[in-house]
């Protein structure tokens, strides 16, 4: 059987396509969908915040958002090689925040760089995440130079944790972005009301990307979220803790009698490279910043919502239970 003509991958020399981290790099990195392939590489949803951001005494390359979850990312570009320069900025911001997941991209890193990236992460507590990635560009023949981001450094088991940033960074004025969700949420929260079931809508809305509704059992909540960079809203049961990934295995062995009430299929999610999980529906090809849509959002979120608790909420309370017994 004849075989097709495979092209040959080409290195593509960094400063060819960005002359400038400044003027070229950064912008280009900001943008939605180059972020995408960022997030991919780091396994975690980031939704875009500023760029040239004050932090401190510095200012921060691009400043992101974890999605589900109220932890800032700050992303440091170099198109050189690591240097000390960068490494103490990245030092100034973490001794200034709470909690936070700093994102160092170079075009190499040294072995020393490396390595005091991989102490950080075992010296610090899971309110921190240090990140060390190579950016390359490669082609084949004359097609476009792509991108590719290699992990040279990461957290030790790293996992997703629930942590409060600090008001270092200023929060006194909202972003459009943040603004806008601060809206759809308080909308949200009358559509909650007025379906008058089981998720009540009397929490105060929130400058962010996601909502959570408790449902009877600590390590276990409901979240409405939006997915603005993949255009998709997405209802969840979401499972947290160190027991997580036993606790959804033990809902799994539920999947078709909770599949079977709810008249739909789920995405059962083990996310494995976190420590948490969740149990999702999702809503595609949406767009949460188009407020004339709004309504028709809600409305399908306020019924997910009320159909997890409905399925979930005697199943949660009882796991576990029958083991123990």
């Amino acid at each position: 059987m004849a075989t097709s003509e495979l092209g040959r991958l080409e290195s593509v020399d960094l400063r060819s396509i960005w002359s400038s981290e400044s003027a070229d790099f950064t912008p280009w990195l900001a943008r939605k969908e180059n972020l995408e392939i960022l997030a991919e590489a780091l396994g975690i949803e980031i939704e875009y915040e500023a760029h040239e951001r004050k932090v401190g005494p510095f200012r921060a390359d691009i400043l992101c958002k974890e999605i589900g979850v109220d932890r800032w990312v700050l992303i440091e570009n170099q198109l050189e090689r690591t240097d000390h320069g960068h490494l103490g900025q990245l030092l100034t911001y973490a001794s200034g925040l709470d909690a936070v997941t700093i994102v160092w991209i170079a075009a190499k890193f040294t072995e020393e760089h490396r390595s005091t990236l991989d102490w950080l992460n075992r010296i610090t507590d899971e309110s921190f995440r240090f990140f060390g990635l190579e950016v390359e560009l490669w082609r084949i023949g004359a097609s476009p130079a792509a991108p590719k981001f290699n992990i040279v450094s990461m957290p030790n088991n790293w996992t997703q944790s629930v942590a409060q940033a600090a008001h270092v960074i200023d929060d006194a004025e909202l972003s459009e972005i943040r603004s806008l969700q601060r809206s759809y949420w308080e909308l949200f929260q009358g559509q909650l009301r007025r379906l008058a079931g089981a998720v009540a809508g009397n929490k105060k809305p929130q400058a962010q990307s996601w909502m959570d509704y408790p449902i009877g059992r600590v390590g276990f909540h409901l979240s409405a979220v939006m997915i603005r960079p993949k255009r998709q809203i997405r209802a969840e049961l979401y499972i947290a803790g160190e027991q997580a990934k036993s606790n959804l295995g033990l809902l799994l062995l539920q999947k078709e009698a909770v599949e079977g009430e709810l008249g739909y299929p789920l995405e059962w999610e083990e996310l494995p490279s976190r420590r948490d999980s969740r149990v999702a529906s999702y809503l595609h090809d949406v767009d949460p910043d188009d407020e004339a849509d709004w309504q028709r959002q809600h409305e399908w979120l306020a019924k997910r919502l009320n159909d997890l608790h409905r399925v979930f909420a005697s199943r949660v309370a009882k796991l576990g239970l029958e083991e123990a017994a």
